[in-house]
C-alpha cells in the first residue's frame, strides 16, 4: 500500500545505517528534531553575521575626548501637536462674550480602522456562538471524506518521491512489515477541526470624558419681612355699616357726576393760570390710604437697605479722634439725588424748624446762559431714596426759607424776580401765592428771602433782596402779596449825568442779608461790590454803617446765634471774616485758597462754623480750640467740574448737609473733635446755656480787640 511505503521511507531516513529493525518513533519526537535542526542552522548564520560585522568610521569624523563622550544631552519630547492651533476663540453663553480656549486637542490621527469584534457576553455574541456550534455538529461527515482524500494525495506524492529509496530498503526485515500492517489496520479516527471564533479577545469599552465648565452658584437671602398678626370679628352690625358706607360712596359719586359740568369751566380757568391738580386731589379715599401705607413701607425698606448708615448716624462715634491731636473728620452718610435735577445746581438749603429730619432744597442755575426750569424738593433722612414733596417751577429757584411758627409754609425767590409761598398742607403742584409783573416784583434775580414776625394786623410777612438793589417787604393780605420797598442800595460816587441835566443814581446789587436774632429792626446786607451795610427797617434813606468787607461779591452774611454783636461773612475773594458790628475792622480773617460759596454757624456752639469752597472742600473751624486754622478740611466732592454751593447745620443732630452743582445733596456726620464740649470737673457741674457760649466767644474777642475799643466799652 502507498501508506506503508511512506512509512518505510520515514524509517529509512531516521534509522541507523545498519539493516536492523528500529521501533517506530512518535510524531512529536520527529517534530522536535526538526526544530533543533532549524535552530542550529539559524544559530550558525548569526555567528557568521556577527563575525562579518565591523565598525567603519568616516574619514572626517571628529575625535572626541572621554569627557565629551560621557556628556549627556537632555532632549524633552512632548506629546503636543505642533500643528494644533493655539488661538481658538469661542462664544461663551454663560459670560456672554468670546473667550479663548485654553485646552486644545493635541491628538493627531494617522490611521483609523473600524473593528468588527463583538463582546462574548453580549446577545449578538451568544447568537453567533450558538450558530457556529450547530454548524460544527453537521460538519464531521464532510470533514472525514475530505481528510481521506488529502491522505491519499499525500501518499501518492510520498511514493513518487521515494521510489529510489524503496529499492534499497527492500532487503529490510519482515518484522517491520508486520508492525506497519498492524499500524495501518489501527488507524485513528479522523479528528474534527474546531473552527475558531473571529473574536478571540474580550471586548473592552473605552471612553473619553469632555472637559466640563465649572458650575457657579449665586444666591442671596433676604431678611424676613416684619409680620403683624391681625384679627377681628365680623358681626351683623359691622356688615350693615359697611353696606351703608358703600351706598353713601355711590351717592357721593353720583353727585360728583352732576357737578362735573359746572366745574369744567373752573378747571379750564385754573389750567390757564397754570394750576394743575395733582394725582392726590383726584384720588379716592381708598387710594390715599394705600399711598400712606406704601410710603411707610418705602421708609421701612430704605431703613433696612441703609441699615449700616442709620447705625453710624445714631450710635457711631469715631474713637480715633483721640489720637488725631484736635483734628476731626466728616463721616459720609446718605446722598440725596433725584433724576430730574441732575442738570440743576443746588441753590438753597434750609432745615425745617419743627421736623428735624426734614429739609428743603432749591434747584436752579447760577449760569446766566443756562437758565431754565427750577425745582423745589423736600427730603427726609428717613427716606433718602426719594423726596417727600416735589414742586416744579418755570424759573430757577435761587433761595428759600421756612416759617418758624408755620413750618408748612415755604417762601421762595426765583431767578426771574418773582417770589412765592408754597403751602405743604395743600396737595397742589403750584405755589399758593405768587407775585407777578402786574402786582409787582423784582427786576433781577432774588438772592435771599427771610421770614419776619407778623405785622400789626397779624399778616404773614417776609423780606427779599435782589440784584436790582431793592430790599422788599412782602405781606400776605387777603390772599394777595403786597410789597413795599424797605431800602434801596445806592452806591456812593456813582451819580451819572443824563440828558437834559438829569442825574441818574446807580443802585448797588444785593446778594445776601440776615436779620438780627434779638433786635428786630437791625439787619445786614451783603453786596456784589464787597461792602456790607448795617441797615434798619425804620431808615429807608440811609445806612447805619458801612463795612469795607471784601474785594469781591459777598456770598453770605450771618449773625452769630449766641453773641449779639458778632457776625460772619464770606466772599469769592477766598476769605472768611468774623466781625464785631461795633468795630469796622474784622476780628478774624481766614484765607481758604479758593472762592468761598457759603458759610454757616453751628447751632450747638458759638465758636464753631463751617465753610465750603468751589474746589470741593468743606472746612470746619472751632475758635475755642484753634484760632488759626481749620480742625477739618475734607474733600467732599471728588468729581471734576463740580462745585459746592451751600452748607447747613442740622439744628439737633451732629450732621451737616452740603449741596453741589450736579444736584446732589450729601449728608455728613461731625466727628467728636468737631463738637467738643467743656469737660466735667470733679465735684463741679458743667455750665451750659447761652451765657456760657457768649462768655466763651467774648474771651476770644478780647484777645483780638484793640485797647481803645476795650476802653470804649
Amino acid at each position: 500500500m502507498p501508506a506503508k511505503a511512506g512509512d518505510r521511507h520515514r524509517q529509512g531516513q531516521s534509522g541507523p545505517s545498519g539493516g536492523k529493525a528500529v521501533p517506530p518513533r512518535p510524531a512529536k519526537a520527529v517534530s522536535k528534531k526538526r526544530e533543533e535542526d532549524v535552530s542550529t542552522e539559524v544559530g550558525e548564520g548569526v555567528d557568521e553575521w556577527a563575525a562579518a560585522k565591523t565598525l567603519v568610521k568616516p574619514p572626517d569624523q571628529l575625535e572626541l575626548t572621554e569627557a565629551e563622550l560621557k556628556e549627556e544631552f537632555t532632549r524633552i519630547l512632548t506629546a503636543d501637536n505642533p500643528h494644533a492651533p493655539q488661538n481658538i476663540v469661542r462664544y461663551s453663553f454663560k459670560e456672554r462674550a468670546y473667550k479663548p480656549i485654553s485646552c486644545v486637542d493635541q491628538m493627531a490621527i494617522h490611521f483609523s480602522l473600524n473593528g468588527n469584534m463583538i463582546l462574548k457576553d453580549s446577545d449578538e455574541g451568544r447568537r453567533q456562538s450558538i450558530r457556529l456550534s450547530t454548524a460544527a455538529g453537521k460538519a464531521p461527515v464532510e470533514t472525514s471524506a475530505v481528510i481521506s482524500e488529502e491522505t491519499e494525495i499525500k501518499d501518492e506524492e510520498s511514493t513518487g518521491d521515494t521510489q529510489a529509496a524503496g529499492e534499497e530498503e527492500a532487503e529490510g526485515s519482515g518484522t517491520a512489515e508486520v508492525a506497519e500492517a498492524a499500524e495501518a489496520e489501527e488507524a485513528p479516527l479522523p479528528r474534527v477541526k474546531e473552527q475558531k471564533l473571529a473574536n478571540q479577545f474580550n471586548f473592552t469599552e473605552r471612553a473619553s470624558r469632555t472637559l466640563n465648565n465649572p458650575m457657579r452658584e449665586r444666591a442671596c437671602q433676604s431678611e424676613p419681612t416684619p409680620c403683624k398678626n391681625f384679627s377681628a370679628t365680623a358681626n351683623q352690625w359691622e356688615i350693615y355699616d359697611a353696606y351703608v358706607e358703600e351706598l353713601q360712596k355711590i351717592e357721593r359719586s353720583k353727585e360728583k357726576e352732576k357737578t362735573k359740568a359746572q366745574t369744567a369751566k373752573r378747571e379750564e380757568e385754573e389750567k390757564k393760570k397754570g394750576r394743575k391738580l395733582t394725582s392726590l386731589e383726584s384720588q379716592s379715599d381708598d387710594i390715599t390710604k394705600i399711598s400712606k401705607a406704601a410710603k411707610i413701607m418705602e421708609r421701612m425698606v430704605n431703613q433696612n437697605t441703609f441699615d449700616d448708615i442709620a447705625q453710624d448716624f445714631k450710635y457711631f462715634e469715631d474713637a480715633s479722634d483721640e489720637y488725631r491731636d484736635q483734628q476731626g473728620t466728616l463721616l459720609p452718610l446718605w446722598k440725596f439725588q433725584y433724576d430730574k435735577t441732575k442738570r440743576l445746581a443746588v441753590t438753597a438749603i434750609s432745615w425745617n424748624p419743627k421736623y428735624k429730619d426734614l429739609f428743603a432744597v432749591g434747584y436752579g442755575s447760577y449760569d446766566f446762559m443756562k437758565q431754565g426750569q427750577g425745582m423745589l424738593l423736600l427730603y427726609t433722612m428717613k427716606n433718602p431714596s426719594f423726596p417727600e414733596y416735589v414742586f416744579s417751577s418755570d424759573s430757577g429757584i435761587m433761595c428759600l426759607d421756612f416759617h418758624s411758627n408755620h413750618p408748612y409754609l415755604v417762601a421762595v425767590g426765583f431767578y426771574d424776580g418773582n417770589v412765592a409761598i408754597y403751602n405743604l398742607k395743600k396737595a397742589a403742584s403750584q405755589p399758593s401765592y405768587k407775585s407777578s409783573a402786574k402786582s409787582g416784583k423784582h427786576t433781577e434775580p432774588v438772592w435771599q428771602v427771610k421770614w419776619q414776625k407778623d405785622d400789626m394786623d397779624n399778616n404773614l410777612n417776609f423780606f427779599s433782596i435782589s440784584s436790582d438793589g431793592r430790599i422788599v417787604s412782602w405781606t400776605l393780605v387777603k390772599n394777595e402779596l403786597v410789597h413795599t420797598d424797605v431800602i434801596k442800595l445806592s452806591v456812593e460816587g456813582t451819580t451819572m449825568h443824563g440828558p437834559e441835566g438829569l442825574q441818574l443814581q446807580t443802585l448797588g446789587c444785593g446778594t445776601s442779608f440776615d436779620f438780627h436774632k434779638k433786635i428786630d429792626y437791625l439787619f445786614l446786607v451783603g453786596t456784589e461790590e464787597g461792602k456790607i451795610y448795617k441797615c434798619s427797617k425804620y431808615y429807608s434813606s440811609q445806612f447805619l454803617d458801612v463795612f469795607e468787607a471784601h474785594h469781591m461779591a459777598v456770598d453770605s452774611v450771618s449773625w452769630n446765634p449766641y453773641h449779639l454783636k458778632v457776625f460772619i461773612s464770606c466772599s469769592s475773594d477766598w476769605t472768611v471774616k468774623i466781625w464785631d458790628h461795633t468795630i469796622k475792622t474784622p476780628m478774624f480773617i481766614y484765607d481758604l485758597n479758593s472762592a468761598v460759596g457759603d458759610v454757616a454757624w453751628s447751632p450747638y456752639s458759638s465758636t464753631v462754623f463751617a465753610a465750603v469752597t468751589i474746589d470741593g472742600k468743606a472746612h470746619v473751624f472751632d475758635l475755642s480750640v484753634n484760632k488759626y486754622k481749620a480742625l477739618c478740611t475734607q474733600l467732599v466732592v471728588a468729581k471734576k467740574k463740580n462745585k459746592i454751593t451751600h452748607i447747613q447745620f442740622n439744628p439737633v443732630y451732629p450732621v451737616i448737609i452740603i449741596g453741589d452743582e450736579r444736584g446732589h445733596v450729601t449728608s455728613l456726620k461731625l466727628s467728636p473733635n468737631l463738637r467738643r464740649m467743656p469737660k466735667e470737673k470733679k465735684g463741679q457741674e458743667v455750665k451750659k446755656g447761652p451765657e456760657v457760649e457768649i462768655a466763651k466767644l467774648d474771651k476770644l474777642l478780647n484777645l483780638v480787640r484793640e485797647p481803645e475799643s476795650r476802653a470804649g466799652k
